[in-house]
């Protein structure tokens, strides 16, 4: 079922809410994917979806082996018969005020703070598409 990820229903955003382990979908420099378990924070007011990284993981080198424009990417979440999926365009913030802001979210949602990392990243989703059944 299509969703608005500029303005989900209150319980899809409910569900988003919710702790739940996800996957990040990202495409290898072959095309094929590249599927991994992450946290995700969303934010509908803005249209982005977050994910912290080591600038050395796979899934930050697949985004920017995509270009300038960056990487085509999706991130999902699955509870029983839920499910959301986030699409859009990923691309890698370094600046510390934006890792520093993605680390608050996922605290906020994962209810535990990641231990430091002076190589971390945050991969951003310019979301426009979602998908589910919350």
């Amino acid at each position: 079922m299509a969703v608005d990820p500029m303005d989900p229903a209150p319980e899809y955003l409910a569900f988003w809410r919710e702790r739940h382990l996800c996957t990040l979908t990202t495409p290898r420099p072959d095309g094929t994917p590249h599927v991994v378990p992450v946290g995700v924070t969303y934010e509908p007011e803005t249209g982005i979806a977050r994910v912290i990284s080591d600038k050395s993981s796979r899934k930050v080198a697949n985004v920017l082996a995509a270009g300038p424009d960056g990487a085509r990417v999706a991130v999902c979440q699955v509870d029983r018969r839920r499910w959301a999926t986030l699409e859009g365009r990923a691309r890698i913030r370094t600046e510390q005020e934006a890792v520093d802001g993605a680390v608050r979210r996922y605290t906020e949602r994962y209810g535990r703070t990641p231990a430091p990392n002076p190589d971390r990243v945050v991969i951003e989703i310019t979301l426009d598409r979602a998908l589910g059944r919350a």
